[in-house]
């Protein structure tokens, strides 16, 4: 098993950034999902069950991926 990790920060996005992915249905400023899964693909499988996330949009992200076996930091957040 894997911890996946998708975060997405629209902080210095613009309407210029026409190709900035949208990851949650309501209006954000961070957005973050954490999934237990084998795989990228059953994780997004299993956010596909969760009504407000786009899948499709954070299929353009990369995940940060943390394998169980070792010991990790598995975030932190500071936001100013």
């Amino acid at each position: 098993m894997k911890i996946f990790i998708w975060r997405h920060s629209k902080l210095f996005s613009s309407w210029s950034m026409f190709d900035e992915p949208h990851v949650y249905q309501d209006n954000y400023l961070q957005a973050e999902i954490m999934v237990l899964a084998n795989t990228e693909a059953e994780a997004l499988s299993l956010i596909a069950g969760e009504e407000k996330w786009n899948v499709d949009e954070l299929k353009h992200l990369q995940p940060r991926i943390l394998p169980l076996q070792e010991a990790a930091v598995i975030g932190s957040f500071v936001q100013y």
